[in-house]
């Protein structure tokens, strides 16, 4: 007979088991402001009965005192939790929430429409595999609808659902959103989206969130959880894009020397060939250990092949000099290594960027010492027409040329997103001032400034900075 405990513990157990094969989906939901975003979620979660009890009535309460719905549950609050998001009625950060289906888990990051915060909603769209662009019925593509439109494609969002919301204020009109769609269909042209998804909905009343529409029978389509449901977003791990940074070395012992860190991508077997860059010394893989004490290597703990995203350790053949930073890779398929960057920058910072200003560059397990020494143009969101500047502001976006205090291999945004992305730190601040992805690797340069009447003091600061970081023995004073 089972203790009440004993079948709790089965239960738990059960629901772990059940919900551990599962296929992973991370979506966005991103627009202009006031197009539902928060809603959206709230009823997606209401509808799939997500929502706990205790947080029903929690949200019950608030909607009487920040509802926007009247005597109804105002489903925004299920997302928006800071007291300054529910007095403004608006989302500033990134809110995500996990919930899961019959076939799929989600974890969904529900970002902010206003401007200010353009560089939340790139923070949220960093990890995501689909992207949910809402639009307002009644007021169609905005200027806001068209900056996160070419962030998702900047990003490498290849599923876009645009999902156009509010359709219970247009009377549920087939011609209106059918307009939108031929509207937002050249907007998708002008970036090369690849896969669209069209979709009519109210998250108000939740047609065709989780539940068909009555009220637009002329809408055939999936509704919204059911395309997220089934959407086939797997990518297929091959052996030729193996990278593998390392993030520790692990030296326990003399016995033992064991490089640690977590797959970005491809596989790798026992008995590889594998080059160590940037110094390009070449190896074979002895052993790989995925779990328990790597102290005690036994057959419990190693594994034949490994691929992305495990944690493992690898152990080589030969004595090669391996730490933190550098990158491990199949010898037949190595990305090219420089230090001169073609990139795509996100300024995020309210201290604009300068041109030849130094700064930390992090990049998977690497941190180095970085500049960008020209500015090609900048993005307008507004027509995505190309404009020259001479430093980017707070929410800008633009192509730059990136020299590195030493070189990487690197790979394009496109290929790989994990090494082909990076973060900009302030050197003083140890802030993160920026967000940027790899669009090419140039040949490999020698340190350069762009030093301009206008700059000239910062270009000295920053070429001083250099100097005492790399030759410490120097003395530098100004003649």
């Amino acid at each position: 007979m089972q203790t009440k405990d004993e079948k709790v513990t089965l239960d738990i157990e059960a629901y772990l088991k059940e919900h551990e094969n599962k296929d992973m989906l991370r979506f966005l939901t991103c627009g202009s402001v006031d197009d539902g975003k928060s809603t959206l979620i709230g009823r997606m979660l209401y509808d799939a009965k997500m929502v706990l009890d205790d947080q029903l009535a929690s949200v019950k309460s608030e909607s009487k005192k920040y509802g926007t719905t009247g005597e109804k549950i105002d489903m925004a609050l299920l997302v928006d939790g800071l007291q300054s998001e529910r007095e403004q009625g608006i989302t500033i950060d990134v809110a995500y929430r996990f919930f899961a289906t019959q076939k799929r888990k989600f974890i969904i990051a529900d970002t902010p429409g206003h401007e200010q915060y353009t560089r939340n909603m790139v923070t949220g769209a960093s990890t995501a595999d689909v992207a949910v662009i809402l639009i307002d019925a009644r007021k169609g593509i905005l200027t806001q609808t068209r900056r996160h439109s070419f962030i998702v494609s900047l990003l490498g969002i290849e599923h876009i659902i645009v999902a156009i919301n509010k359709m219970d204020l247009v009377d549920f009109s087939e011609e209106t959103f059918k307009k939108i769609e031929e509207d937002y269909s050249k907007v998708a042209d002008e970036l090369k989206m690849r896969h669209l998804y069209f979709i009519p909905l109210s998250a108000l009343h939740g047609d065709n969130v989780v539940d068909s529409s009555e009220n637009m029978p002329w809408y055939r389509g999936e509704t919204l959880l059911d395309l997220l449901d089934t959407m086939q977003i797997a990518k297929e791990q091959t052996e030729e894009n193996f990278r593998f940074p390392v993030q520790y070395v692990n030296r326990p012992n003399l016995d033992f020397r064991g490089f640690c860190g977590s797959v970005a991508s491809g596989v790798v077997s026992v008995g590889d060939a594998i080059t160590v860059l940037p110094s390009g010394k070449t190896t074979t893989v002895k052993s790989i250990i995925n779990a328990g004490d790597i102290t005690e290597v036994n057959r419990d703990v190693t594994t034949q092949k490994a691929s992305a995203p495990m944690a493992i350790t690898i152990i080589t053949e030969d004595e090669v000099d391996i730490s933190r930073g550098d990158m491990i890779v199949h010898t037949k398929s190595m990305p090219r290594v420089s230090n001169s960057l073609k990139v795509m920058l996100v300024w995020m910072d309210e201290q604009p960027m300068e041109v030849g200003k130094r700064y930390d560059i992090k990049r998977a397990t690497s941190v180095i010492s970085g500049a960008f020494e020209h500015i090609n143009y900048k993005v307008d969101v507004n027509s995505y027409e190309r404009v020259e500047v001479e430093r980017l502001e707070l929410n800008d976006i633009a192509s730059c040329k990136m020299l590195l205090g030493r070189p990487i291999a690197a790979d394009s945004y496109k290929e790989n997103r994990l090494t082909g992305s990076f973060i900009v730190i302030d050197k003083i601040t140890n802030k993160s001032v920026g967000a940027g992805m790899i669009v090419d690797v140039s040949r490999r340069e020698g340190e350069s400034f762009v030093i301009t009447k206008r700059r000239y003091s910062e270009a000295e600061k920053a070429l001083n900075l250099y100097i005492r970081e790399h030759f410490p023995e120097w003395e530098c004073k100004r003649i």
